[in-house]
């Protein structure tokens, strides 16, 4: 089985973020591999020691050559080989999907692709469902569980509810990863030493032909998020501080009704 796993090049959530002009970031703070690409990473790993025989994972990303350190990490989780798709400008989910979908028809068949759920730095939502309908796959996001049998995979997606809603989708398909999957298996020295030996293709970006899709999203202006809290002291009974919170809540905050 051909499993793709595609990951993302972002910036550390705990790094300061400062903006440059309007729609740019400092890039001199730590990138990463995207949080939830980690889950993809570890259900292909785990995928594959189910299936054992001639299965591999190959990961995938679109970034800028700096990006070839997470495509690293993926190859020390458990990964077989990478292609970086090289693009001096990151181009938004639609062409996203597009480059992503030419690079892994372009290198064999996937007969699974497995995606983070989300990516922590756009949170767009939108890159693995266009790239299963590019792809003419079935997909499912926020996936907590999932088992194969017989060609068809069966997945249970998180709801905003906490319930769960229980899938069934025939090979190839679209898994985007949530948290609650699995607990991603760390690297040890040996496999970091090991995956400097492994593949890791690079593809300009420009090669791959990409047909520019009929619309585009692009960001005019960032702003960094600032919160502004303003403490109160409230004073007297228990009673009447919890009256004062409840029409804080109601008329200041709305959050109730």
């Amino acid at each position: 089985m051909r499993i793709y796993v595609c990951v993302k090049h972002v910036p550390d959530s705990a790094a300061k973020i400062t903006v440059i002009g309007n729609n740019r970031i400092d890039e001199s703070v730590t990138f990463l591999m995207n949080p939830y690409d980690e889950h993809a990473i570890e259900a292909a790993v785990r995928l594959k020691k189910q299936l054992g025989g001639d299965s591999e994972i190959i990961a995938v990303t679109l970034g800028k050559a700096a990006a070839a350190s997470t495509l690293q990490s993926a190859l020390a989780m458990g990964a077989d080989r990478g292609l970086l798709i090289v693009a001096d400008e990151i181009p938004d989910s639609m062409a996203t999907a597009r480059a992503l979908q030419a690079a892994i028809e372009q290198d064999g068949r996937a007969d699974i692709i497995f995606t983070g759920k989300e990516s922590i730095d756009g949170e767009g939502f939108q890159t693995m469902y266009r790239l299963a309908a590019a792809m003419n796959m079935p997909a499912a996001s926020g996936v907590e569980a999932l088992s194969l049998a017989q060609g068809r995979v069966t997945v249970e997606c998180d709801l905003e509810t906490g319930a769960r809603e229980v899938i069934e989708m025939p090979l190839p398909c679209v898994i985007g990863c949530g948290k609650g999957l699995n607990k991603p298996s760390y690297p040890t020295l040996p496999a970091i030493i090991k995956a400097r030996k492994k593949e890791l293709k690079q593809i300009d970006w420009q090669s791959l032909n990409v047909e520019k899709p009929a619309g585009r999203m692009e960001i005019l202006e960032l702003k960094p998020a600032l919160e502004e809290r303003r403490p109160r002291q409230l004073e007297g009974s228990a009673e009447e501080i919890a009256g004062e919170i409840v029409r804080i809540l109601r008329e200041e905050a709305k959050v109730i009704s």
